[in-house]
């Protein structure tokens, strides 16, 4: 039977887990930004994951609201560069509505993807076909929003399906913003970094949720 939902604390666990599989991807993000881009994104996020675990064990929510600032901003004050900032943006935008819920449902990953893209959107001015995490994110919240009245276990796996899907097609595309634009056809046949980072961070929800 698919997990209808997570309490706080089950979420906040989600997220140490996630958090501790971003270091661990480290390498793997390092390759793929080395193919189009100065190939720091993998220290980075790995960098700011561990400060997130770091941070949420220590300190653990009482709200999910409480869960996506708090993730927000420590992968803002410790990535750096640009992907702290627009992975902090979206973790912060997807707090917009989540109030002081103590559950996270496919209601609530529906709220935080849609008001996370919103928010990253608002600030890069991405939109899909360019060759950005946009292109995962997009089609990722698209497939939560259709499923946002099913238990959460059905609904995160599909999302973080939308998302890889997404990743994949960056492929095809030619960087047309951010660092990987000076390449021009030569960020063709590469996945997007920030793509591939959203669609991780989508898959190792979706594990966390399938061994509950």
């Amino acid at each position: 039977m698919a997990s209808t939902a997570l309490t706080i604390a089950e979420a906040t666990d989600m997220f140490i887990e996630v958090a501790r599989s971003m270091v661990e991807s480290q390498d793997l993000l390092t390759q793929a930004d080395k193919a189009i881009g100065d190939g720091d994104h993998g220290i980075g996020m790995a960098r700011g994951f561990e400060a997130v675990g770091q941070k949420l064990e220590a300190q653990p929510p009482a709200t999910v609201g409480e869960l996506l600032k708090s993730t927000g901003m420590t992968l803002m004050t410790s990535v750096g560069g640009a992907s702290g900032a627009i992975f902090g943006i979206f973790f912060r935008g997807g707090a917009k509505n989540a109030g002081d819920r103590a559950q996270f449902d496919a209601q609530m990953l529906s709220l935080m993807l849609g008001d996370g893209l919103q928010a990253v959107q608002d600030r890069g001015k991405a939109t899909p076909g360019d060759k950005t995490m946009v292109d995962a994110l997009a089609p990722a919240a698209s497939r939560a929003a259709e499923l946002a009245a099913s238990p959460l276990g059905e609904a995160l796996p599909a999302a973080a399906e939308a998302a890889r899907k997404g990743m994949e097609q960056t492929k095809d595309l030619v960087a047309s913003i951010g660092k990987a634009k000076t390449l021009g056809e030569r960020s063709l046949g590469h996945a997007d970094p920030g793509a591939l980072s959203t669609y991780l961070i989508l898959k190792f929800m979706s594990d966390y949720v399938a061994r509950r």
